[in-house]
């Protein structure tokens, strides 16, 4: 039996199941596994240096492919910096290339329009259902909304997946995924049941064979509980969720002593380039870097299509025993 949606009908992907943007660890060999799989993976833009770059990572997944009719995204996310990319040379490598499907984050109207023109499905990841409400209205065609318990940014709300879900089945137009949290098949079930396209994983595809991440940081997700993230940055309104190590803690700490702190007195401990040396070098001390609360949920380190057969064969089966719970008449 299959798990049919919009997704799946819609992107030609076998399950709906997303491997969604991930800084320094969305690329080819990853990106290739997931599709190869079933599911609808997305190499991260901006983990290239430039937009030819993007060009020949794009490429060599294609090479990796099982069919040249399986599909795969590139995620663009676009946030506000005093140098920002270059947007829209990375969507205009993505379109060239043939890439049908982008996953948008922070503000994609620079680049919609030309998406939409170019036949694109857009799907777009928020943290709000008012971000949601708004992106609906400039014409994305799906939702990926993101609670709080996300790796990484999860903005200022606070605001649980199950709670964003059920607000965007009240409110939403267009179809929408669950992200945040997400790691096995019964919360599978239950994003289907909250009316979710799908469910749209990060830190899960972390803690696979293919992630191209050291070992050394697949197995701290999987000895991880739910209690080893660590939410900094709130005083400077751009919350992030990281694994609780020496750096995240020592930028926690500085945040929440330090009288009158700027954001300089802890971007040296931010670094980008210290986060990737984690995922190079192993040492997951080395920087910060991003881990959802779902660790406590992860356990071991498949392969991809180990991982995407065993999420359908549980949310499969939960949603076929939960399907036995209605009964014609309650016995009073």
């Amino acid at each position: 039996m299959a798990i049919k949606t919009w997704l799946t009908e819609t992107l030609g992907i076998r399950v709906p199941i997303v491997q969604g943007g991930m800084m320094w660890v969305g690329r080819a060999e990853l990106i290739s596994a997931v599709a190869n799989a079933g599911a609808l993976g997305f190499l991260t833009a901006l983990t290239q240096p430039t937009p030819e770059a993007l060009r020949a990572e794009i490429r060599k997944t294609k090479s990796l492919l099982k069919s040249s009719a399986v599909p795969f995204g590139v995620n663009i996310t676009l946030l506000p910096a005093i140098n920002p990319p270059d947007y829209a040379a990375y969507a205009r490598v993505a379109v060239e290339e043939g890439i049908k499907i982008v996953e948008t984050a922070g503000d994609p109207s620079p680049i919609l329009k030309y998406l939409k023109d170019n036949g694109v499905t857009v799907i777009h990841k928020c943290v709000a259902l008012k971000h949601a409400l708004r992106a609906e209205k400039l014409g994305v065609d799906c939702i990926s909304i993101d609670g709080i318990e996300c790796a990484g940014h999860g903005g200022e709300y606070d605001t649980t997946s199950l709670m964003l879900l059920s607000l965007c089945a009240e409110q939403l137009k267009i179809p929408y995924l669950a992200s945040g949290g997400f790691a096995n098949g019964r919360q599978f079930a239950a994003a289907l049941a909250l009316g979710a396209a799908g469910v749209n994983m990060g830190t899960r595809w972390m803690a696979t064979v293919e992630s191209p991440i050291h070992e050394n940081v697949k197995q701290a997700i999987v000895k991880a509980s739910e209690m080893d993230t660590v939410l900094v940055l709130r005083k400077f309104r751009n919350t992030t969720r990281l694994h609780k190590n020496k750096v995240s803690l020592e930028v926690f700490d500085i945040e929440n002593t330090k009288k009158d702190v700027q954001f300089g007195d802890v971007a040296h401990l931010m670094s980008g380039q210290r986060g990737k040396g984690v995922y190079e070098t192993g040492d997951v001390d080395a920087g910060v870097w991003s881990l959802g609360m779902c660790s406590g949920l992860i356990h071991d380190v498949p392969t991809c299509e180990e991982l995407v057969k065993r999420l359908e064969r549980e949310a499969t089966d939960i949603l076929s025993k939960t399907n036995a719970l209605v009964v014609p008449t309650a016995k009073l």
